[in-house]
């Protein structure tokens, strides 16, 4: 038992050690995986599959011999991401709700928790700050992609006595209810801003937002005099001017977080980008294949090869107009029909993009049709604002109620419950005598 922070009477710190049993994930051979259910085969949970809850899509297959009895998910087992190629990935942890006919990978581990203890206790100790701080120290390390054993094992839990860990459950998870639903109405309103989003692009396209009758649908390679494909050498960590990359174009524009960099001189002299500069995605995902941004001179920076470079004629197109265009879901719609597929990717290529059905109009109209989409998406990025702040503020509260409920401040305390040394008690001595069976 742990006796360095204040606690209220009848509670104890405690490692999680002493509380429950962290279990490897199982090995096996890739060859063997499949990723349908088949006879003979169970599922596998993998780091992918933790994100706040578990989800089970997305699942693989493995054959039941690699599987032993204890390794079979249990309602109340945390899971957790041990490894894993995204650090954001790493650490995240998720009860499980049911029991679950399945297991998980050795990228993951699972804590089976006393029955003497309320699991989903513990499970929300998890979701706590105490243990985001822990991941985070642990993320600015060099091991930024891996969870050691004892990183969960020596965390320290307060525990409280049993009836108020259940009071302590039953408050955190009516609270939860409320706030849940605020979120999702919040995420509701999200979806509804792209659905509107999306329609201003249609009607603008249409003639719809200016009443323009005379739009021309003409190939977009008429108005280019050249497609340019991005830089193919590789990029540092560090250097002289960023290398944009697919990842970078987020709605329309520049993301200039998770950079990278470039000395080459060489390349930079080719690649340098220009002032409303167009970059089209030709290779990514299936859904995301085709995405387009507007580089808007922020900062001197090239662009990589996954994207193109599209060198309109600046007296025939204005560059808001062509980049809100490439973003709707008609040029979406036409780039699905065209692309085509590699291992895991799709790809758009510069010759097709020139084939793009392009809606034309004198470029002063173009001027007018921007002005009126930006009028209303400048509205709709201020209530995404407003939105993100308010998803923000909801998830501090729920920190919140957290914070108070590990410090004995979100119920009352009951003198007549059995104090948590008690209960920790019967814990020893059940483990005494697991130990002994073994031997």
């Amino acid at each position: 038992m742990v006796k360095n922070k204040k606690i209220p009477n009848g509670w104890e710190r405690v490692k999680t050690d002493l509380i429950g049993n962290l279990l490897r994930g199982i090995s096996y051979k890739k060859g063997d995986a499949i990723n349908e259910p088949q006879e003979g085969y169970l599922p596998i949970l993998r780091a992918n599959n933790i994100n706040g809850e578990l989800n089970f899509s997305d699942l693989v297959y493995v054959p039941k011999k690699y599987i032993e009895d204890f390794q079979i998910i249990k309602a109340g087992d945390i899971v957790f991401a041990m490894s894993s190629g995204s650090k954001h990935l790493v650490g995240k942890s998720a009860v499980a709700k049911n029991d679950f006919d399945g297991s998980y990978g050795a990228f993951c581990s699972l804590l089976r928790i006393n029955d003497l203890i309320n699991k989903k206790y513990i499970a929300y100790i998890f979701k706590g700050n105490s243990y985001r701080k822990l991941i985070s120290e642990i993320a600015k390390g060099t091991n930024i992609n891996n969870l050691k054993r004892e990183h969960i094992l020596d965390f320290e839990i307060s525990l409280p006595p049993l009836h108020e860990q259940n009071r302590i459950v039953a408050k955190i998870e009516e609270l939860f209810s409320s706030l849940d639903k605020g979120i999702e109405s919040l995420k509701t309103a999200q979806q509804q801003l792209k659905v509107y989003r999306q329609s201003v692009l249609k009607w603008a396209f249409e003639g719809k937002l200016t009443c323009t009758k005379d739009i021309k649908w003409l190939k977009l390679g008429e108005f280019c005099d050249d497609v340019e494909y991005g830089s193919a050498a590789k990029s540092k960590k560090q250097g002289k001017i960023p290398v944009l990359r697919m990842g970078n174009i987020q709605g329309g524009r520049f993301d200039w977080s998770d950079l990278v960099y470039t000395d080459n001189d060489d390349e930079i002299k080719k690649y340098s980008l220009v002032k409303d500069d167009v970059l089209f995605n030709r290779t990514n995902s299936s859904e995301l294949v085709g995405k387009t941004a507007l580089y808007k001179a922020e900062r001197p920076a090239i662009f990589a090869g996954y994207l193109i470079r599209i060198k309109y004629k600046k007296d025939k197109i204005d560059p808001n107009y062509l980049n809100y265009y490439l973003n709707s879901h008609t040029a979406k719609n036409y780039g699905n029909s065209v692309k085509t597929f590699g291992v895991n990717q799709a790809n758009i290529n510069g010759t097709k993009l020139k084939g793009y059905p392009f809606p034309y109009i004198i470029i002063s109209e173009q001027k007018r049709i921007v002005a009126e989409i930006e009028s209303r998406l400048s509205v709709c990025d201020k209530i995404e604002e407003s939105i993100e702040e308010s998803l923000k503020q909801a998830e501090a509260l729920r920190q919140s109620i957290l914070k108070k409920a590990f410090e004995g401040k979100l119920v009352p305390q009951d003198p007549n419950d059995e104090p948590a040394s008690k209960l920790l008690e019967r814990i020893k001595a059940e483990k005494e005598k697991n130990k002994k069976v073994k031997r």
